[in-house]
């Protein structure tokens, strides 16, 4: 007890403090440098009437719906491809995983100058190849699936993660479908798909949380702009806690992320009973 005390305060007095007091500010008036002023539910019932608030809910799901199953799918995809036996596997590997390793907001100014719609990158390569080009992050309709492909180029840490689960699957599984005939197809389906749903569920749920919590790139990029096409969540709770100093109507809109993601999480953990295998049958 003495040696894990460190760790017991520490949780305590930041993580368990601040949950508490920003649930009771939630339910104040409160603007920075006054006194908070008890208001019960008005926050919350506020919130439902707040149209930045619905659309800041909108982009992020929206955002969440795209970059998810597309980081997924793409992380999943490399993992098999370096998975395999071949000359400078670990470099390719290596090289895969990068991306994650940038800082945060020394990839967003990358990927600013690959979007311009002057002289970016991207739309470069469109012209020189007598293809239109895009606004990219300057347009209402493209800033979202911008972002999307941004978070993609990501995809390192899902790879990885799948890659370690790629080799924990028993070689003597595939042995075995090949004496009956199986070919490719029948040994991803019968034994690859079944091992790795576990760890296609993990790296759905840290993926889901993670894309609710997106900030860097509004805050960096796109100020939630333009039109507020880029207005994700937690940026807008910044900009009421920081920008407009509204700190009661800030901590409503933490707790009601809180709820959210604890909702979507447990439906996730729900549904994933019924694809989600496991190698005892009774561990499901």
């Amino acid at each position: 007890m003495l040696l894990a005390l460190p760790a017991i305060l520490g949780f305590a007095i930041f993580t368990i403090g601040p949950m508490v007091a920003s649930l009771i500010f939630s339910l104040t008036d409160w603007q920075i440098g006054g006194d908070p002023q008890f208001i019960g539910v008005g926050n919350y019932v506020e919130m439902a009437g707040d149209p930045l608030f619905w659309k800041s809910l909108g982009v992020t799901t929206y955002y969440t719906l795209a970059a998810v199953p597309l980081t997924l799918f793409v992380g999943f995809v490399v993992a098999l491809l370096v998975n395999q036996s071949f000359r400078g596997q670990s470099l390719w590997r290596t090289v895969y995983y990068l991306p994650t390793l940038v800082p945060a907001v020394a990839s967003a100014v990358l990927w600013i100058w690959i979007f311009n719609p002057d002289f970016g990158l991207f739309n470069t390569i469109l012209r020189s190849v007598g293809l239109p080009t895009s606004n990219w992050l300057y347009s209402e309709s493209t800033a979202i699936p911008s972002l999307v492909i941004m978070a993609t180029w990501g995809f390192g840490n899902a790879m990885v993660i799948f890659l370690a689960g790629l080799q924990g699957v028993p070689g003597q599984l595939y042995e075995a479908v090949a004496l009956d005939g199986g070919g490719a197809w029948a040994k991803f389906r019968h034994v690859t798909w079944p091992f790795m749903t576990p760890v296609i569920f993990y790296n759905l749920v840290t993926g889901v949380i993670g894309t609710f919590q997106v900030f860097n790139q509004a805050y960096v990029m796109t100020e939630g702009g333009p039109n507020n096409a880029t207005l994700f969540y937690i940026y807008y709770l910044y900009t009421k806690a920081f920008t407009d100093s509204e700190m009661g109507y800030a901590s409503a809109l933490a707790w009601v992320l809180f709820l959210i993601v604890m909702v979507v999480t447990v439906v996730l953990f729900r549904n994933a009973r019924s694809w989600v295998f496991y190698e005892m049958g009774d561990a499901r």
